[in-house]
C-alpha cells in the first residue's frame, strides 16, 4: 500500500533528517484485513525510525505530545490506533514538545 508519511516538529531527526517518506507498506496480514494505524506504527518503528525510538513511541502508540493527522484529520476523530488506511493516504506526525 502506497502511503506518504511526513515527520515534523523535530521528529524528522529520528528518520535521518528526512521529513517526507513515500513508502510502500506491505504487511503480511490476513486476507481481507485492512491496514490500521497500529500496524503502520509498528512498521514505522521497524523501518523508518533510525535512532531514539522512545522519542516517537510509547508502547504500541505514539508518545503524548505527538500530533497525528490522517489525510489532514486528527486521528483522535477517526479512531486512533483503529483508524484504517487506504491507498495513497497521507499520515503526518508532528511533535508539539519543544525544549527551551
Amino acid at each position: 500500500m502506497q502511503l506518504t508519511l511526513e515527520f515534523g516538529g523535530g521528529l524528522e531527526l529520528l528518520c535521518n533528517s528526512v521529513k517526507i517518506h513515500n513508502v510502500d507498506v506491505d504487511l503480511q496480514s490476513q486476507a481481507g484485513e485492512k491496514l490500521t494505524m497500529k500496524d503502520l506504527l509498528a512498521w514505522v518503528h521497524t523501518n523508518l525510525i533510525k535512532e531514539r525510538p522512545e522519542m516517537f513511541m510509547k508502547g504500541d502508540t505514539v508518545r503524548p505530545g505527538v500530533l497525528v493527522l490522517v489525510n489532514d484529520c486528527d486521528w483522535e476523530l477517526s479512531g486512533q490506533l483503529d483508524t484504517t488506511l487506504g491507498e495513497k493516504d497521507s499520515v503526518v506526525f508532528i511533535s508539539t514538545l519543544h525544549g527551551g
